[in-house]
This record gives structure tokens, sequence and C-alpha cells, in this order.
């Protein structure tokens, strides 16, 4: 499998299935940077987002896509998918898979849904996919979020993958990072916040602790391209530096394949484009 982070929640994943190549992309945000608007009120850390540009190498990743994964995207998520994200899947007709809430609103917006069938185990693309719900925030304000969906996709002669989409360290993170034992874990640490209430995502300690027993690989990402978002990349990978070669914490449009866990690694491929 060969993943390409683009940029925050946005990433690529590549395989085959059936003898067919599949991308499969999920949550595209895709708006040109400070096309957005910030998502902090006060003090000196509003800016409006997206804080960087989409990397160099974006173009040819998306064209790549074949399918579209999302894992929320009402109450304003465009971090997640945004319109620049849904002009993208319209005019490519890409089947979007989610779940059964949010296929009206997407179909309302002329995109092709997939809807899954519900938070069990399912068939899905020639494999399986196993919903794994989030908790966007504690407290209140965790009440005024949509919490959306990770997932967990098991592709034949693919590495497992969980995605975990936007959550704090839970009970089913942990299930599934030590029961299910992807062999590769998408995390999130941006620690976001807003200028109320405490973090809706995880931050780099959390990060820490939730993959401290976890055996498999871990990809860092929702890092440095929001600005409710503070973790840097830098202190992710000083704070998980524990996992040693199992940790990668990309630069927006860097590329790496993962192997089946038992099957020989091939040399990572990374390409970091010039801003």
């Amino acid at each position: 499998m060969q993943i390409t982070q683009i940029r925050n929640a946005t990433v690529l994943l590549e395989f085959t299935s059936g003898g067919q190549a599949v991308g499969l992309l999920v949550d595209p945000m895709l708006a040109d940077a400070g096309a957005l608007p910030s998502l902090r009120y006060l003090g000196g850390t509003r800016r409006r987002n997206p804080l960087v540009p989409l990397p160099a190498g974006a173009a040819p990743a998306l064209e790549r896509a074949t399918h579209a994964l999302i894992t929320h995207c009402q109450k304003g998520h465009f971090d997640h998918l945004d319109r620049a994200g849904r002009r993208f899947l319209r005019e490519r007709a890409l089947p979007v898979a989610c779940m059964p809430d949010d296929a009206g609103w997407l179909a309302a917006r002329g995109l092709v849904t997939l809807p899954l069938s519900g938070p069990q185990r399912q068939s899905f693309l020639g494999g399986h996919i196993t919903p794994i719900p989030c908790l966007h925030g504690r407290g209140w304000v965790g009440r005024l979020m949509a919490h959306g969906m990770g997932y967990l996709i098991e592709m034949p002669g693919e590495p497992s993958v969980y995605v975990a989409g936007d959550t704090v360290l839970t009970d089913p993170v942990r299930h599934c990072l030590s029961v299910l034992k992807p062999d590769l874990a998408i995390l999130p640490a941006g620690g976001a916040r807003f200028d109320l209430g405490g973090e809706i995502l995880m931050d780099a300690e959390e990060l820490a602790a939730a993959v401290r027993d976890y055996g498999g690989q871990v990809l860092v990402n929702h890092l440095e391209a929001l600005d409710h978002c503070p973790v840097s990349r830098a202190e992710v990978r000083e704070r998980a530096a524990f996992l040693g070669a199992r940790l990668w914490v990309p630069q927006d449009g860097e590329t790496r394949r993962y192997e089946p866990a038992g099957a020989p690694q091939r040399a990572a491929c990374a390409s970091r484009p010039q801003r």
C-alpha cells in the first residue's frame, strides 16, 4: 500500500483490489491557502485557513483517486471536506463512501454516495471496513461537534490501516489499536481547540499515550495546517520518539509504501515538494 500525505487530514491510500488499482482519497480539503475562515476568534493566533498551500505533488496524486472516504463533514467541518473538495469529487463523479447519516447531506450537494451499512465490519472494495467511533471533544464543546467515524480498512494482500478520524483518546481507539491490531494507524495529533473549551483532538502527549503499547506502524497528521491546531511536527517526533522507525510524521506531499505485517519492507519512497 502506498500512502501520500496531502495536507492536514487529507491522505491518499493506493492499493490493488481484484486486479484493479484503487486510490482512496480520505477527507479532501483542497482549498487554496487562506481561502477558508479562521477557527479562532481571539488572540494573536487567528489566521485564515488553510495555513499552507497544497504541496507541489498534490495534483498528480489527486488524479490517481478512484474513490473517496469521509470521516465526517457536517456542522462546518470544512477541514475534512471543503467546497473545493466537493467540487473535485463531483466533477469526477468519484464514489464517496460515508456513514449513513452523512449520505443524504453529501447527495444533496451532487456527490455520488456509497453509504456504508452501519457500524459493523462489512465488505468494502473487495476487502472489509469497520467503522470506529470518534469522540471529537469532551464536555460541553464535544456536545456541539459532529463526532464522525474512523475506519479500519482490511484489503487482501495489503497492510490493514486504521484511519482514526478526528478524535481524542477513547476506549474505542484503544480497542482498535490493542485488540484489532492494524498494521498501520493514521492518527491525528494537532491538539485542536477553539477559544473556549478543551481540546477536540489528540495532542502530542495523548498521541504518545495511545501508541505506547501499540506494535504497528504510526503515521501522524492533522498538523501545521489549521490555525486552531497548535501542535508541531517537531513536538510529535519528540513525544513519540520511543516508536523509532515505526513513527512517520510526514511533510505535506510525502509518500511512503507499506507492506503487510511479516512481509519484507521495501525502502521507503518519500518526496518533499517545493513550496
